[in-house]
């Protein structure tokens, strides 16, 4: 069986192609500039091939997933903080830039196509907690517009072309390879903060509230979901569980067991209060649950740093 990531050399694309090559798939990793988080192990497995490619290269993308049992495709131009600044950018990079992928795969003959959605921008502010895949969309940012826009698109090839695509929403996943020092990822850049004795910034009082999803439960969700051969078209990944940005500065001080300096910046309008995804649906269809809890998947990503 022949997989190809998209945006293989990032924190999830990286994990993911450890994780295929454990299970046995062939992978061809692309990105626009490999190696980048690639553990040397799967640098060094036969099964993988490595190729730089920027998707907006049309043709090169099709020639590369040509035939391939399974797509994923993680790749993404910017930051939902960046977003709204300037959305006919993000417009270029994600949307164009997915149905790129959709086209590749279409004309590929790709066997499945998974794309990872954002399951903290696309719904907006919530109407009920945990959030169901049923729930309203009404992001408010660019980069959860052109998620939801992407969503859609998938599910059109599928009626139009029969392509066989899945969504995944994915929480806020966490864990080892991410940057200490990126704009991105609430739980790394507390710690990176922390470790290196600069105050922790949040903008509002600390109550928002967010779900944080340990990297190995979300690549067992994926391989799960690639395997899958139920009528469920989309699926939300997280952990089931809130947490508010205030106890996460409290379940760090008991990592660290010291004391955290706080900083707090007035509220952003694109912060949406809460965001806990309901994970019922991926229960029952993938025989999936979350096994890291918060507190373990802080202890494990700071030992990886010591490492």
């Amino acid at each position: 069986m022949r997989s190809v990531v998209i945006g293989a050399s990032g924190f999830i694309g990286s994990h993911l192609v450890d994780g295929l090559l454990a299970s046995g798939w062939q992978v061809q990793a692309l990105a626009r500039h490999p190696p980048g988080l690639l553990a040397a192990e799967a640098l060094a497995d036969a099964r993988l091939t490595l190729q730089s490619l920027d998707i907006a290269d049309a043709e090169a993308l099709q020639r590369q997933v040509c035939g391939a049992d399974l797509v994923v495709h993680l790749a993404s131009g910017s930051l939902p903080q960046s977003s709204n600044r300037d959305p006919q950018q993000d417009v270029r990079l994600n949307l164009l830039g997915g149905l790129n992928v959709l086209e590749a795969c279409r004309l590929g003959g790709v066997g499945r196509l998974m794309v990872i959605s954002s399951g903290g921008t696309v719904y907006g502010v919530p109407r009920q907690v945990p959030v169901a895949e049923d729930h309203p969309t009404d992001p408010t940012c660019s980069y959860g517009i052109t998620k939801l826009a992407i969503e859609k698109y998938v599910a059109l090839y599928r009626q139009l072309h029969g392509l066989d695509g899945l969504v995944l929403r994915v929480a806020n996943p966490y864990g080892p390879r991410q940057r200490l020092d990126a704009a991105q990822g609430v739980v790394p850049v507390f710690l990176g903060r922390a470790l290196r004795g600069e105050p922790l910034e949040i903008w509002g009082d600390g109550s928002i509230v967010r779900d944080f999803l340990y990297i190995s439960d979300l690549v067992a969700a994926l391989l799960a979901a690639a395997g899958y051969r139920g009528r469920e078209r989309l699926f939300n990944l997280g952990s089931g569980l809130g947490l508010s940005l205030r106890d996460l500065v409290g379940l760090l001080e008991a990592e660290l067991n010291r004391p955290l300096p706080v900083r707090y910046h007035p509220a952003r309008g694109f912060d949406v209060p809460t965001n806990v995804l309901c994970i019922e649906r991926a229960r029952r269809c993938l025989a999936w649950s979350p096994q890291v809890p918060l507190a373990a998947g802080l202890h494990r990503l700071r030992l990886s740093l010591a490492a």
